[in-house]
């Protein structure tokens, strides 16, 4: 049953959609501040829970570590380090672009992610793409280009998130043997093993407050920990083109937030643009699923 990895998914990406209210409450404070104290203050909870209320699968998960060839090892090694690379660099670039550029570069960027995803899955793992999912890669290239019109900035910045995030997921298909709790602490360890030698240089202009805090403490359990999970969890069962699509739940929670929340004005290009992508999503799922209800039937003849 793949229905636990679907709700996985959807969840992950809801609680993301809701981040932009957390972020720009902090909007007065530097990218680099919110980033260093998101992923410390992560990595240190995620390293408690591991040690102090896992070691079971701790102890397992060693054992079973030592157990591998020396490549596995190495392979399982490799794509842990690149895979913090990647998230250190998309959550910098995304706190920068949300508080520095502008909100809608940020939209866009994970309107382009699952398209990217799509694209890297099929050249990178070989994943097939049925012709109506192709319809709707098409149909969500077309709604992006339509939206970055007139704002190259934005779109350059878009596509540096989109890609970081895009490689962090591809990645993960290729790293199912462990505990996906334990994987995810061991990428947020690297992502601060990364960010250390500017976060030990860094003299921050901001004075901090309990509000910044209480509010970093927040975005590190429900923002960070509790939707990576989710997200790395979902991959176990989903393949990563799957998984892209269902990224689009970020910014149409985002444009929903923009219009109801922070009383942004959509324009009518804008609307149609995320028409085309509501559109693109159910054509997606569309296929995989009318493709898996005939594989049953098939298996029963």
């Amino acid at each position: 049953m793949q229905t636990k990895y679907y709700i996985a998914v959807i969840s992950a990406f809801t609680i993301w959609g809701f981040f932009s209210i957390a972020l720009k409450s902090l909007d007065s404070f530097t990218a680099f501040d919110i980033l260093s104290y998101r992923t410390l203050g992560s990595v240190v909870i995620m390293l408690f829970v591991s040690l102090a209320l896992r070691p079971k699968a701790l102890k397992t998960n060693i054992k079973l570590f030592n157990s591998f060839t020396a490549k596995d090892k190495r392979r399982i090694i490799i794509i842990n380090i690149l895979s913090g690379l990647f998230l250190a660099l998309n959550w910098y670039i995304f706190i920068y672009v949300m508080n520095n550029v502008s909100v809608s570069a940020t939209s866009l960027a994970y309107l382009i992610c699952p398209i990217l995803t799509m694209v890297l899955a099929f050249l990178l793992l070989k994943e097939k793409l049925f012709k109506l999912q192709w319809v709707s890669v098409i149909l969500s290239l077309i709604g992006c280009l339509l939206l970055s019109l007139g704002n190259f900035t934005d779109l350059f910045y878009s596509l540096v998130i989109a890609l970081t995030y895009a490689l962090y997921l591809v990645l993960q298909r290729k790293n199912q043997e462990m505990d996906r709790f334990l994987i995810l602490t061991c990428q947020v360890f690297f992502a601060v093993v990364f960010l250390l030698p500017f976060i030990i240089t860094y003299d921050s202009p901001n004075i901090k407050t309990p509000f910044f805090y209480g509010m970093l403490a927040l975005i590190a359990v429900v923002f960070t920990i509790i939707p990576m999970f989710l997200n790395i969890y979902a991959l176990r069962g989903l393949n990563s083109s799957v998984v892209g699509v269902f990224i689009y739940l970020n910014p149409l929670i985002n444009f929903m937030l923009a219009i109801f929340y922070f009383n942004e004005k959509v324009s009518l290009i804008e609307a149609i643009c995320y028409l085309l992508i509501i559109i693109s999503i159910v054509i997606f799922n569309f296929a995989a699923i009318k493709n898996r209800i005939n594989r049953r039937r098939a298996a029963h003849i």
